[in-house]
C-alpha cells in the first residue's frame, strides 16, 4: 500500500491537533453554598516535585479554567477567590490526554459582623462662591465662643476692642444655619459655644438668593445635630493661668469657662439641648500724656492708671427635629444668651498738668485730680425659629421658614471727676445710659 505526501500530511496535522485538543487538564469552580459559578477566579498550577509554580490562569463566566499544551506529570492546584477559603487540589496524575477534575467548591472564608470606615473632612473646602472650613478641626478654639473658631479664618480679622472685620471690613452678614440675624455680629459669636459649631462658610460672593446687605461677604454658622440613634452628651471646662502682670488693676483678671452639650437621637426624632458660660477677664494699663493749645493757653494732662476689661458670656439653645417621613421635615429652634463686657478706665491726671501760655513755660496754675469710669456694654438677645421642608416626588423642593429676634445693646456709663488723693472729693458725676433693643420677625 502505498501513501502519498499528501495523506501523511494530514495524518500528522490530525495527529497534533488530537494532542491540542487533548493535553488539557480543566475543571469548574463554584460557590458551595448556591452552586453560582465563581468568575474571575484564581487557579495557580504547581509541579509537585520539586514544587514549583509553572502557571495560572483565571475562570471564565461560567466559573470553568483549563490549562492547554500540559506535558505528562505529578501535579498540584490551588484555588483562590476574594472572600473565598483558598482550596488545593493534591496528587493529580496527567497522562497527557483530556482531564477533567469536575467541579470544585469553594467556601466563604469568616464573615465580619461589620466593616468600619473612617475617614476625615478636609479642613477648607474651595468653592467658586465661598469657602467652607470645618470648625472641629481648630482644636485651640475648643472650650471658648464662636470668636475663637472664626479667628481661625484667614479672611477675618479682630481687633484689640473685639470688633469682628472680613476681608478688611466691618459690613458682613450673620447668618445661623441659613438663617439672617440682625443682631451685632460680635454678639452672636462671643456667645455662641465654640463646640456647638459644624462648619463656618465664608461667601464672598453672595448669589442672588441672598440679601445685598453684606458688603464684604457673609458669615453662615452651622450648628451640630446628631447624625445617628442614640444618646450624646459632652462637657467641655477650660481655665486661664494667673496673669504674668497684674499691672495694679483694682481686681485680678478672671478667664475660665465651661459648656455642656446632651443630643437624643431615635428613628424620626433629633432633640438637642445646650448651655455655656464664659468669663475672659483683660489686665491692663494706660500712660498718657496729652495737651491742647487753645487761644494761645497750652494745657497739659499727663496720666497714669488702670485700663481693664471683665467680659461675662451666658447662653443656651434647645433644637426639635422631627422627620415624619423622607419627604416632611419639621424643625423648631431657640437660642438666646446674655452678655456684658465692662471696661474700667480709672486715670489719675498728676499734679504736673499745668495751664500755661504756649509760647512760654511760666505756668499759670496746676492741678491733679482722679478720673473714675466705668462703662458696662451688654448685649442681651433670644431667636427663635420654625422650618418646615417638603420634597417631591420629582425632587422639587418646597420650605417655609419664620424667624423671630430680640436684641438689647446699651447699657449705663459712669464718669466721675474726684479729688486726688482725697478722692472722697466729688469734682464732677456724671451718669449716662443707652439701650437699643431690636425686634425682628423674618417669614420666607
Amino acid at each position: 500500500m502505498k501513501i502519498s505526501f499528501k495523506d501523511y500530511f494530514l495524518f500528522v496535522v490530525l495527529l497534533l491537533i488530537s494532542q491540542i485538543n487533548f493535553a488539557q487538564l480543566t475543571g469548574k469552580i463554584i460557590d458551595a453554598n448556591d452552586a453560582t459559578p465563581l468568575e474571575y477566579a484564581t487557579v495557580a498550577l504547581y509541579k509537585k516535585s520539586p514544587k514549583k509554580l509553572i502557571t495560572g490562569v483565571i475562570t471564565d463566566s461560567n466559573g470553568v479554567f483549563s490549562f492547554d499544551k500540559l506535558k505528562k506529570g505529578n501535579y498540584s492546584i490551588e484555588v483562590s477567590f476574594i472572600g473565598y477559603q483558598p482550596k488545593k487540589v493534591q496528587n493529580i496524575v496527567f497522562s497527557g490526554t483530556k482531564k477533567d477534575l469536575g467541579i470544585l467548591k469553594l467556601s466563604l472564608g469568616n464573615s465580619l459582623n461589620e466593616v468600619v470606615i473612617k475617614s476625615e473632612r478636609a479642613a477648607v473646602v474651595s468653592r467658586i462662591d465661598k469657602q467652607v472650613f470645618d470648625a472641629t478641626k481648630f482644636q485651640n478654639s475648643q472650650g471658648g465662643t464662636g470668636t475663637d473658631v472664626i479667628k481661625n479664618l484667614p479672611s477675618v480679622s479682630i481687633n484689640g476692642t473685639g470688633d469682628i472685620a472680613v476681608r478688611g471690613t466691618t459690613g458682613f452678614v450673620i447668618l445661623l444655619n441659613g438663617k439672617p440675624v440682625q443682631g451685632n455680629p460680635a454678639t452672636i459669636l462671643n456667645q455662641l459655644p465654640a463646640n456647638a459649631i459644624d462648619k463656618v462658610e465664608v461667601i464672598t460672593a453672595p448669589s442672588a438668593k441672598y440679601d445685598p446687605e453684606g458688603k464684604a461677604g457673609i458669615l453662615n454658622i452651622f450648628t451640630k445635630k446628631g447624625a445617628l440613634n442614640g444618646t450624646f452628651a459632652q462637657i467641655n471646662t477650660r481655665i486661664g493661668v494667673p496673669s504674668i502682670e497684674d499691672y495694679n488693676n483694682s481686681e485680678s483678671a478672671k478667664r475660665y469657662g465651661i459648656d455642656a452639650t446632651y443630643n437624643y437621637r431615635k428613628d424620626k426624632w433629633n432633640f438637642s439641648l445646650g448651655a455655656s458660660y464664659q468669663r475672659n477677664d483683660k489686665s491692663g494699663r494706660r500712660e498718657g500724656d496729652v495737651f491742647t493749645i487753645q487761644n494761645d493757653i497750652k494745657t497739659s494732662f499727663p496720666s497714669d492708671g488702670e485700663r481693664s476689661f471683665d467680659e461675662e458670656n451666658f447662653s443656651g439653645n434647645i433644637t426639635l427635629d422631627y422627620t415624619p417621613n423622607e419627604n416632611n421635615e419639621f424643625s423648631l429652634g431657640f437660642f438666646a444668651g446674655k452678655r456684658s463686657k465692662d471696661r474700667r478706665a480709672d486715670i489719675v491726671y498728676f499734679d504736673n498738668n499745668a495751664v500755661q501760655p504756649a509760647n512760654s513755660n511760666n505756668r499759670l496754675y496746676t492741678f491733679q485730680y482722679f478720673n473714675e469710669n466705668l462703662r458696662i456694654r451688654k448685649s442681651d438677645f433670644a431667636l427663635g425659629s420654625f422650618d418646615y421642608a417638603h420634597k417631591f416626588a420629582d425632587e422639587s423642593k418646597l420650605s417655609a421658614s419664620f424667624l423671630y429676634e430680640y436684641t438689647l445693646l446699651g447699657g449705663p456709663t459712669t464718669n466721675r471727676n474726684l479729688g486726688f488723693p482725697n478722692t472722697s472729693e466729688i469734682i464732677q458725676d456724671e451718669f449716662n445710659t443707652n439701650d437699643n433693643p431690636l425686634f425682628g420677625t423674618l417669614f420666607v
